[in-house]
């Protein structure tokens, strides 16, 4: 009963094995060779046995190798002889060049002719028995003529004339031919993936216009599920959808719905766009192809829209299928857009795009994933729907997907009691999946680097500051007075950040150097919200004018250090006049240009340009003012703190606290200790707040540094 079972299951295997498209094929499916030791037929065994044979025919041929001798031997001994002249059978003049002399039967019987009778493997020889040159043909009959001048006619030796081709005068005339056709094939042939290894495979020359898109099916399964995508609510919701669709369609079709033709994901890098098309391929259980954009993007003509049409071709004919673009915008780039000169060939692969997406041929069942961080550069005929019907924003994720991105990459990790999911989503504001995971990976090195057996939650502060700041300079040698200003400067930024309503609540402030340039940097905690007003901004100008400050009060001079906050300043003070209209004089107007449409020309005249200057600087210095007179109303505390720094080097929301009393608009951040460093992301200043070229941003933490020099 059992071996019948058995039996019945090989039977189902075998047959699968036959029914399956993807078994034995060494195309883009990777399909899976058949496992044994048996003989492999090989094409070079059908050379080698011809090359063998070819030698053999030459060398060992059943033949006798004539003797050579030359003309006037032929004529004296042969032709002059009476006696010698009858035992010639025959004389062959091969080519007009040379003569063959063939004896007859009974000569070879006398034993005068016994070294030409014999053959290679024995017995005895037909002939030729003799070989000479004839020179020029005329002279050689004048000679035959002349020595049987004396005899009767009907004993004259006959001669025949022959055309003869040898195949090995052939072969060496073509010989060079030969090896340069071989060295062709092996250098640029064999070495670049053949000629016909498929999509996928290693693309050999006359492979180039195939597809390099790699299938993922039945056989080659991915491991990355849905559940390993944390903090992407909304858009894995939309994804799950389309695969549903495939696993489920009639859900749909009977209540009149199609399936989207394509979905582009849309996000800044690092927030895991192309893990949630990993997860697709994993729970998909339809053939997925992966590509990235700039494996269309070749030097020759007409490869990309070739590959863009070979790999809609390997689609259709596994359709119902995914296909899945990584970085689009390398061949999705506007048309005809800018001044120089456009790009004709990424041009000719988006037009063949569009129309493999949307043609008079595109009524197939094949869903089309893209990902990019640019969207604004794609062209406007890609993105409408019937092509991407579905365009799925992938932002980072706020307090509650930061937790659940932690729960994720804690899996594996042996943590210590301390260790808090919770805590480092509210430390990390601004954090994508790609830096929550480093960070875990940073904590778990520096633990390790330590000898510790589990990871503590000092480990994961230590990492999110070695990822905010950079590697810490231990043997950074600063001087005291560099160290007194830096104090100071860091000290500025606590105060203006303590006392100002609308600035983030200070969460760390320290003067250890850390990355290339900076040499202390504070950091805050800012909220989650996406609309700032005009004196939210105008609050967080001051905030970071107060290094700049705290140095002209205190030492009556500036330095570089403010480089830094000097450039965040100018960006937001642009951005308030000419993109968000917070200018009285300016109007509510916004030169905002996030397509470059208006190219390398300004929108407004001169004049214009000359007001918004003006203003810009008018904001700046209305600021700078401000600042110095917060910080010398509180000059006590700004003292304080910086002789604290200079004795602590770091400091937390507890211990301004403990010096200078809470914080007069304070909303309690997150519960620190004094013992512990509460990190968060650094961003660029300008991710911050609102600027000219990035949107409003409140998951970030302002971070501000004194940096060593101009450069």
């Amino acid at each position: 009963m059992n071996l019948n079972a058995e039996e019945s299951k090989e039977t189902k295997k075998e047959k699968a094995a036959r029914n399956n498209p993807f078994q034995n094929n060494g195309g883009i499916g990777g399909g899976k060779k058949p496992k044994g030791n048996g003989f492999k037929f090989n094409i070079y065994w059908v050379y080698i046995l011809l090359f063998v044979g070819l030698i053999g025919m030459q060398f060992f041929a059943m033949k006798s190798n004539p003797n050579e001798i030359t003309q006037q031997d032929f004529i004296v001994n042969f032709v002059s002889d009476s006696l010698k002249r009858h035992d010639i059978d025959k004389i062959v003049i091969v080519n007009q060049k040379f003569a063959e002399v063939y004896l007859s039967a009974t000569a070879l019987k006398k034993p005068e002719y016994n070294d030409v009778k014999g053959t290679n493997f024995g017995g005895d020889s037909k002939g030729p028995h003799y070989r000479f040159n004839i020179g020029t043909l005329q002279v050689f009959e004048e000679k035959m003529k002349d020595a049987q001048a004396k005899m009767s006619p009907k004993e004259w030796l006959k001669c025949q004339y022959v055309d003869r081709t040898d195949w090995a005068d052939g072969l060496l005339s073509w010989l060079p031919m030969i090896i340069m056709v071989a060295l062709f094939y092996f250098l640029f042939i064999r070495r670049s993936g053949g000629v016909g290894g498929g999509a996928g495979g290693g693309g050999g020359i006359f492979n180039i216009g195939r597809s390099k898109a790699q299938l993922f099916d039945k056989d080659d399964r991915v491991t990355t599920t849905f559940n390993d995508v944390a903090g992407l609510d909304e858009a894995k919701e939309e994804i799950m959808e389309i695969v549903d669709f495939l696993k489920n369609p009639k859900k749909y079709t009977k209540l009149g719905g199609k399936i989207p033709k394509g979905a582009l994901l849309i996000g800044p890098p690092g927030t895991g766009k192309t893990l949630l098309a990993k997860a697709v391929a994993g729970e998909a259980q339809v053939p997925f192809f992966s590509i990235s954009g700039s494996d269309f993007v070749e030097m020759f003509v007409g490869v990309g829209a070739s590959r863009v049409r070979d790999l809609f071709r390997q689609a259709k004919e596994k359709s119902p299928c995914i296909i899945f673009i990584d970085e689009i915008d390398a061949i999705g780039r506007a048309r005809g857009k800018g001044m120089m000169q456009n790009n004709d060939e990424r041009e000719n692969t988006l037009n063949q795009l569009l129309v493999e997406m949307d043609g008079f041929s595109s009524d197939t069942a094949v869903i089309l994933l893209a990902a990019t961080n640019r969207p604004d550069v794609l062209d406007s005929a890609l993105m409408r729907p019937g092509r991407f019907d579905r365009q799925i924003s992938v932002d980072k994720p706020d307090v509650k997907g930061r937790e659940a991105i932690f729960k994720v990459h804690l899996k594996n990790k042996t943590l210590g009691p301390d260790v808090d999911a919770a805590k480092l989503a509210l430390q990390t504001p601004g954090f994508a999946g790609a830096e929550i995971a480093n960070v875990c990976n940073e904590a778990a090195l520096i633990a390790a680097r330590h000898n510790k057996e589990r990871i503590e939650m000092k480990d994961f502060q230590d990492a999110v500051d070695r990822t905010i700041g950079g590697l810490e300079k231990k043997n950074k040698i600063i001087s005291p007075e560099e160290k007194r200003i830096v104090a100071y400067h860091e000290a500025g930024h606590a105060v203006c950040g303590w006392f100002l309503e609308h600035a983030d609540p200070l969460v760390k402030v320290t003067i250890v150097p850390r990355g290339v340039a900076a040499l202390g940097y504070a950091q805050y905690l800012p909220k989650e919200q996406y609309l700032y007003t005009v004196e939210q901004l105008n609050d967080t100008m001051c905030m970071t004018l107060g290094g700049r400050a705290a140095e002209e009060i205190i030492f009556g001079k500036i330095s570089t250090g403010a480089q830094s906050d000097l450039q965040h300043i100018t960006k937001l003070s642009y951005s308030m006049v000419t993109v968000y209209g917070m200018n009285a004089k300016v109007g509510n107007v916004s030169f905002y240009d996030p397509n470059n449409e208006y190219g390398f020309t300004k929108p407004y005249s001169d004049h214009t340009a000359e007001l918004i200057d003006e203003e810009v600087r008018q904001i700046i210095a209305k600021s700078y003012e401000r600042t110095k007179q917060l910080l010398t109303e509180h000059k006590v505390a700004l003292e304080t703190i910086a002789q604290e720094l200079l004795s602590k080097e770091v400091l937390f929301q507890a211990d301004l606290e403990r010096l200078i009393g809470k914080r007069p608009y304070d909303i309690p951040t997150e519960e620190a200790t004094p013992t512990t460093e509460i990190a968060a992301t650094e961003e660029t200043p300008t991710d911050n707040t609102p600027s000219i070229d990035s949107s409003t941003d409140g998951n970030t933490t302002t971070t501000t540094d004194t940096t060593q020099n101009p450069a």
